[in-house]
Formats: C-alpha cells, structure tokens, sequence
C-alpha cells in the first residue's frame, strides 16, 4: 500500500488542514529528508519477526514504512491532533497498535500499557523479538533508552534519530567528556555506534542543535554478566552526581552511610585503584568490577 511521503510540503499542507501547528517543547521536529527516513529504517534491520515500538508517531509516515516490514508496530503519540493524524493516515494497516498517551510513568518508568501492548505484539507470533525504532523526540530521549534496558522485555536493538549531543554520550570512550552515566549503563550490555550525524536542515521545523541516528545493539553475553541490573544502574547514576569528584568521595555518597571510609578504601585497594581517580576515568569493565566488590563488601558488613 502506497504512504505519502513526509516532505515538508505535505507536513505544512496537512497541518495547515488540521488547523494545528508543530509543539516544540514537546520534542517534534520531523525528519524530511527521504533518504535518511530510508536510511533510519534499513539500519533497523527489520523483519517478520520483529514487534518495533516506535515512541512518537507522528503523522504516522515512518510508522508505515516499518509496519509494512515488521510483524507489528506499537506506536507510542502524546499528542491528541497528531495522533489523529496519524490514525488518518495509517487506516489501511491492521498491524499496528496506536496509543496515545505518554511514553514515561515518571523519569525512571516505562508506562506499564505501553509494555502490555508489547507484550500482547510478541504473543501473537512464534519467535518474536522487540526493537526500538523512532524518530524520537528528544526531551525524552534518554530517559526512554535507558528505561527500556530495564523492561521486561528488553529490545534487541535501538536505532533511533536523537540530538547528536546524545549520541556522543552514548558512545564516548572513558577520559573523554561526553563519557558518563549513560555511556557505562548501554555500554556495559550493549554494541554502540552513530550511523549518521544529520544537520538541522533535515527536520522540519529546524531544531536548534545537529541530530543523529544511532544504533544501539543488545550483547546478552555483556548483559549476563550483571548479576543485578537495576542496583548497577542506580550505582553508575551515583557514580557521576558529582563529575569532579574523586572517586573515594563519590562511593562514599554513592553508599552513603552504608559503606565507611575504611570500608570503601578496602573495596578501592582491592581493585588497586587510586581514590584520587575520577568515574570517568574508569573503563566499563571496571565500574563493574568496583560495583561488585562494594557490593561485596556491603554484604560482609551484614
């Protein structure tokens, strides 16, 4: 079935019809070059047997693009005029799964109807598997690739358009300043890489800052490997409150008054790591490794 094609030209038309105007503050900006809407969705790899949930639909172009590759789409809009609009235009599929409503319970939750229609999506067909594909709007988009390594069902990829600030964070190496939090936590269970780095002229309306598709692939093997997702996560989150500090401070805040300065200067010196280090000096393996041995340590104190 033939989808219009998301130019700015049938954007402003179909606004201009629906008497509506794009909401900023609400992170939409369209993609409306063709060629990186194509390129978006090959770099998703999408197949039968793949359930895409897809946060911000939009007017519902890429929705269709996916849908007509994918086993099912679960497609996630806030806002009521454009989730119109795209029921409108996605009339003809009965593959998709429209919700509107937020992507976030609160910063640190999915909403649990989004993971329930998910869910409902993998059911449906044997072997089915969720990825992440979206022109995501981005004052949410950290918040939902980081929440979505802590769902029930994780996605075995995420490749989605965000500000290009993101991205760097997301792949930054260690000694570096866009390496943090976010880059130990998707690092340490996934492979990451930016497919393309895009300028503002490619949306419509233009956004302030560059953009970029990145991929975000899921490495069981890495992810295995911690033992305790949700306690590693809050942990890396404590590691860099305070980027300037050195690392004994920052444990001791971390544990707080669970661990004493003997206790955390243990945990330090059997790692044969300096307490006048910082977080961002240490590489993935390691924050793991100084995460399980103050766990350890916390569970000899009793």
């Amino acid at each position: 079935m033939t989808q219009p094609r998301q130019t700015m030209s049938f954007l402003m038309r179909r606004f201009d019809e629906a008497g509506i105007h794009p909401v900023t503050r609400h992170g939409q900006n369209f993609l409306i070059d063709l060629n990186l809407v194509e390129l978006l969705v090959q770099s998703a790899e999408l197949g039968p047997r793949d359930v895409v949930l897809e946060i911000g639909t939009g007017t519902g172009s890429l929705t269709a693009m996916m849908a007509a590759q994918a086993a099912a789409v679960v497609t996630v809009e806030l806002d009521a005029n454009l989730h119109q609009l795209a029921r409108e235009e996605l009339v003809d599929f009965d593959n998709i799964t429209m919700l509107r409503q937020d992507a976030l319970r609160n910063k640190n939750n999915f909403d649990p109807a989004i993971m329930q229609a998910v869910r409902a999506a993998i059911e449906a067909g044997p072997d089915r598997q969720l990825k992440l594909a979206a022109n995501l709007p981005y004052n949410i988009a950290t918040p939902v690739i980081s929440n979505l390594m802590l769902t029930e069902i994780v996605p075995v990829s995420m490749t989605v358009t965000i500000q290009k600030e993101v991205a760097e964070r997301i792949v930054a190496r260690p000694g570096t300043k866009d390496y943090g939090a976010l880059s130990i936590w998707l690092q340490s269970q996934c492979e990451t890489e930016i497919v393309r780095i895009m300028p503002p002229s490619v949306f419509w309306p233009r956004p302030k800052v560059e953009s970029a598709i990145v991929r975000i692939t899921l490495n069981p093997e890495k992810r295995a490997q911690i033992g305790d997702l949700t306690g590693f996560h809050e942990f890396v989150r404590s590691m860099f409150f305070h980027r300037r500090k050195f690392l004994r401070s920052e444990l001791l805040s971390a544990y707080k008054k669970r661990l004493a300065k003997p206790d955390v200067d243990a945990v330090l010196e059997t790692l044969n790591l300096s307490g006048e280090l910082r977080a961002e000096q240490l590489d993935v393996p390691t924050m793991l490794r100084l995460y399980e041995t103050a766990e350890q340590r916390l569970s000899q104190l009793g």
